[in-house]
């Protein structure tokens, strides 16, 4: 089986490293020509443009798309001209899952099918194997199967059709949020455990336990585990996170469905709040107390 990866950063990279690797026949482009020769270094064939990449593939042609989600629509509107009837494009990316549900309905006009792929497995895919959340019809999922069993950890396991367009984006944006209030948790723990001075933990050896035999062990406690072995003070890091988009999304789905779900939603409030330089709020809370109460109100230097 061939593919066509369009997207060549390191999860792009990876992924089409591990489809060769399963004996998926590889061909890849990106408009970076750094990214391209990194990728082709490695054993994998590259092109230069996206229609060479179209005419590099046997019909019926299966393209994979490895690009942040805000350039998914340009990608689309660049390729669908190129592109025959029975064509199938895969969104392997952090897509919201309406955006998908709309993009296939684009690529049905041009006769092409359309698979939204929630991917997880980050930078140890490539090691370990993908986890493959799957969206779209029966029978082109069912085609695409090769390149499921290549990427996920095992041919039986790890990936799942999950439902028709949209589902796999959609489970894919709750897996994120719910990694978003695990990690709040984690996080929470280990400062508490930080700020007991008295005892003098050790984090990384406690962390170390938990990885055994404890309800709370996770792959996430692992990667936490390996953290603090490398760098118990966490020296060098900024408390200031990211988040990717999908947990706002999960957020806004839980207000929509009158689910509730405070700990997704507080866990990223966590997130926006790590970014506040001089916090406007915290400013605004003292000036309160003082106001009422007479509180004392710690001056800035600035």
């Amino acid at each position: 089986m061939e593919l066509g990866m369009i997207g060549l950063g390191r999860m792009g990279a990876n992924m089409a490293q591990r489809l060769q690797g399963g004996g998926i026949r590889v061909t890849g482009f990106d408009p970076g020509e750094q990214a391209r020769a990194q990728v082709g270094a490695k054993g994998v064939a590259v092109v230069a443009s996206l229609q060479a990449l179209v005419q590099a593939l046997p019909a019926p042609r299966v393209l994979w798309l490895m690009v942040p989600s805000k350039v998914v629509d340009a990608t689309l509107e660049a390729l669908l001209p190129l592109l025959s009837p029975g064509d199938v494009v895969v969104d392997g990316g952090n897509s919201w899952y309406r955006e998908s549900q709309q993009r296939a309905g684009r690529c049905a006009a041009h006769q092409v099918d359309f698979v939204d792929c929630g991917t997880s497995g980050g930078v140890w895919g490539l090691q370990e194997g993908y986890c493959l959340m799957i969206g779209g019809e029966q029978a082109v999922v069912s085609g695409l199967s090769p390149l499921f069993q290549a990427l996920a950890p095992a041919a039986d396991r790890g990936w799942a059709h999950v439902g028709p367009v949209g589902a796999g984006h959609f489970s894919k944006m709750v897996h994120n949020g719910i990694e978003y209030g695990m990690m709040q948790a984690y996080a929470e723990g280990f400062a508490l455990l930080e700020k007991k001075a008295e005892f003098a933990l050790d984090l990384a050896q406690i962390a170390e336990v938990w990885r055994h035999g404890s309800v709370v062990r996770s792959w996430l406690l692992d990667l936490s585990a390996d953290a603090l072995r490398q760098n118990p003070a966490l020296d060098g890091i900024a408390p200031y996170v990211e988040d990717s988009g999908e947990g706002r999304w999960t957020v806004s789905e839980a207000i929509d469905l009158d689910v509730p779900a405070p700990v997704i939603t507080l866990s990223l409030l966590e997130r926006l709040r790590s970014r506040e330089d001089n916090s406007f709020t915290d400013r605004m809370l003292a000036a309160m107390r003082n106001e009422f109460g007479g509180h004392a109100i710690k001056r800035s230097d600035g």
